[in-house]
Parts: C-alpha cells; sequence; structure tokens
C-alpha cells in the first residue's frame, strides 16, 4: 500500500486538534475516519467536514472501530480521557503506528508543566498497548485553529520515537500537513515537547499571541545514520 493512501484513524476526532487534523489530511486526499465514544457523534463531524471538502474521503465511527480499520491512529484526546482511550483500542493497533499528541494539562494550571511522575504520556502508551505497536509522539505544539485556516503553517513539529522509519512515516504525513516535521529522537524525548506546551500556553497569555509555535532556526542537514 502506498503511503499516501493509508487510513488515518482520529481518536478524538471530533476535537480542535483532532478536526483541524481531519481537515488537512482530507484535503490534502488521505482517506480520515473519524472516531469519537459515540458514533452518531463522529458521523455527524465526517458529514460536516465532507460537505465543505466535497472531493474528500471521510468517514466517522466510534474509537474502537475507526481503530481498527485505520493504517495509522492518531489520539488526540483531553488527558483525562487518555487512560481509558488506551484500553479501548489497545486490542485493534497491533503491527500499527499509533501517533500520540497527548498533552497532560490540569486545569487550572494549564500553563504549569505537569508531567505525570516527570514522565511523558507517550512512554506511558507505549507501555500500555506493547512491543507490537510502533508509538510516535507529534503535534503538541500545533495551534488547532491553524490547521483549518488556509496555506503553510508556520510551524515546526517535533516527531519522536524509537523507530526512525516510523518517525518519518508521521514526518511525511506532518508534511502533507503543509508544516515542517522534524526527527527529533527517542520516545522519551516526547516529555519535552508535551512540557512545551504549557510554555506556549503561558507565552499566549503574557503576549497576547493567538497561538504560538515553534520554528527551529539554522540551516538543516539530515545525517544519514540510522538511529538519529
Amino acid at each position: 500500500m502506498q503511503e499516501n493512501t493509508k487510513k488515518i484513524a482520529i481518536i478524538g476526532g471530533t476535537g480542535a486538534l483532532g478536526g483541524g487534523l481531519a481537515y488537512r489530511w482530507a484535503k490534502a486526499g488521505l482517506p480520515i475516519v473519524i472516531g469519537s465514544r459515540t458514533s452518531s457523534k463522529a458521523e455527524f463531524v465526517a458529514s460536516e467536514l465532507m460537505f465543505s471538502l466535497r472531493e474528500a474521503s471521510i468517514t466517522g465511527t466510534d474509537n474502537r472501530s475507526a481503530a481498527a480499520i485505520a493504517d495509522i491512529v492518531v489520539i488526540t484526546v483531553p488527558f483525562s480521557h487518555h487512560s481509558a482511550i488506551l484500553q479501548e483500542i489497545a486490542d485493534e493497533v497491533d503491527g500499527k503506528i499509533v501517533v500520540d499528541a497527548t498533552v497532560p494539562l490540569m486545569p487550572p494550571k494549564v500553563g504549569t508543566v505537569q508531567l505525570p511522575n516527570g514522565r511523558s504520556i507517550a512512554c506511558r502508551t507505549a507501555e500500555v498497548l506493547g512491543d507490537k505497536v510502533d508509538v510516535v509522539a507529534a503535534f503538541h505544539n500545533v495551534a488547532a485553529d491553524k490547521l483549518r485556516g488556509e496555506g503553510p503553517i508556520d510551524c515546526d513539529v517535533l516527531v519522536c520515537g524509537d523507530k526512525k522509519a516510523a518517525r518519518q512515516q508521521i514526518i511525511n504525513l506532518v508534511d502533507s500537513l503543509e508544516m515542517r516535521g522534524l526527527h527529533a529522537g527517542p520516545l522519551v524525548n516526547s516529555a519535552a515537547a508535551e512540557a512545551l506546551t504549557s510554555v506556549l500556553i503561558t507565552i499566549n497569555r503574557h503576549y497576547q499571541v493567538p497561538g504560538a509555535g515553534i520554528r527551529i532556526t539554522g540551516e538543516l542537514k539530515p545525517l544519514d545514520a540510522p538511529n538519529n
């Protein structure tokens, strides 16, 4: 199967980030299935996107079914729902790439870094889902509303994962969103990207920025080493 025809399930696709990713990827011609706790809600959001995009391939169903029929699964749920979602989809993701965009935001102090036990959420995801799943962390620092706009987004996406090949597949998907995806090392490094979200929230508030993102400066020349 060609990479650009792989079906992407967006778990939590009725939310702001999930819906924005669904919109951009569907607009780029990728087949999308939106997952939600209730299939009717997912079907409604999918129909709205289909109305906007016309030629797109978008369906909606419950989270477990979405994970089952997709090739790549993207988790975009609030931290408070994260553990329950993992249990819901765990039996459907063996042999797949699971992209976790979850940030441990704990209201009311969402501008304060609060990594549970000092560890990343994505590492917890890998432990729960097991060795047959390639967990990649990405999309923590992207303002959801910018995904609904037109044209390139002035933001880099840090992509972490223990397998370079899996990271590269997600970087290719980032490129299709008109952003730049960057190899950011093993999954444990995702703690930095998760924590950075709270920093950006503070910057947004302090400087009245509508969705600050990150941009890596300098001329990037990737190495050819196998596990960078």
